[in-house]
């Protein structure tokens, strides 16, 4: 098998929540491009069924389904969805995130609508889609992070404008890079691998401010583009990194190695 076959995803079916989101969307097109069939989830089945109608007028494989992450009885009807459909599950990438608060002031209740999403819905989700990898003996699970999870909040970069950096998200997103090295601890005995991947900030038209000082805290002088996420997604997917599991990938210009 040539390097260029083990990046193949042909025959492999994969589930990507919030796969019809800002970094969702590109998930999603690196794993059908790939050969992969993948399920766009979300709670705006909408946006997902725009984003598969799409992919299939490629000539993609790709179909929409409804999730919410909150609704541990939609997690299992997905699951027993997918596999009635394609008799099995390759690929998890979890990708949704709630984002409830938008700073540290904002009603605790707010933090722990968070968690239920963000922390136990993920959870529960990985556990389920699982068991179907388990029986198989191989899958790929990979977990949306950010650089959030890994450095502190650099408040000045927010000054003078109307963002901000709650605490929520900095708890969840550092909690998945842990989770992930559990699921590749536990889950490795079956031949299922869990990974990481921590993205940086996606330009998204934000505050010129925020951009400008965001663009020199990096060493590429730049913010992400969705196409930045599509190569370390596929080859965290694929047979190329089959001896990787429980490792935590920055793509983010190198500001957390600056």
């Amino acid at each position: 098998m040539s390097i260029l076959d083990r990046f193949s995803l042909d025959d492999r079916v994969a589930l990507v929540t919030g796969g019809a989101g800002l970094y969702g969307k590109f998930i999603v097109e690196a794993l059908v491009e790939a050969g992969a069939t993948v399920y766009i989830a979300s709670r705006n089945l909408v946006n997902c069924e725009a984003l598969a109608s799409e992919l299939s007028g490629r000539g993609y494989r790709a179909v929409a389904a409804r999730l919410d992450l909150a609704d541990g009885e939609s997690v299992e009807a997905l699951y027993r969805r997918i596999l009635e459909e394609q008799g099995k599950i390759d690929m998890l990438v979890n990708n949704a995130v709630l984002r409830p608060m938008r700073r540290y002031e904002d009603p605790v209740e707010a933090f722990r609508t968070s968690m239920e999403v963000n922390a136990v819905g993920v959870f529960h989700i990985t556990r389920i889609f699982a068991e179907a990898m388990k029986e198989r003996r191989r899958g790929s699970i990979i977990n949306i992070s950010s650089i959030q999870g890994m450095v502190g909040p650099d408040f000045t970069l927010y000054e003078g404008t109307e963002m901000g950096a709650p605490p929520d998200y900095f708890f969840h997103k550092a909690g998945l890079i842990n989770l992930t090295r559990y699921f590749a601890s536990k889950l490795g005995p079956y031949g299922i691998r869990a990974n990481c991947i921590s993205p940086g900030g996606m330009f998204n038209y934000q505050d010129p401010k925020f951009a400008k000082r965001y663009n020199e805290r990096t060493f590429l002088g730049r913010m992400a583009e969705g196409e930045d996420i599509k190569g370390v997604v596929v080859f965290l997917a694929s047979d190329a990194s089959a001896y990787i599991t429980g490792a935590n990938i920055p793509v983010d210009g190198g500001y957390t190695a600056k």
